[in-house]
């Protein structure tokens, strides 16, 4: 069955409000800050990768919590 356009199976990015997105960004630093040290590094480097991404959008500097 073939997707009609507009549809959510279109591969768009989901929007999301910048207080949808603070606590997307809070819940990741808490995913990092729990992970084992054995955890994959590359899942390590794809959570930091998408903090980093939001905290760009947001405007938000590194070093603030």
């Amino acid at each position: 069955m073939r997707s009609i356009e507009g549809q959510r199976s279109d591969n768009q990015p989901v929007k999301r409000s910048p207080a949808e997105k603070q606590k997307l960004l809070r819940e990741l630093r808490e995913t990092l800050a729990s992970m084992k040290s054995h955890a994959a590094p590359s899942l390590r480097q794809s959570v930091q990768k998408r903090i980093s991404d939001l905290e760009t959008e947001l405007g938000v500097t590194a070093g603030r919590r």
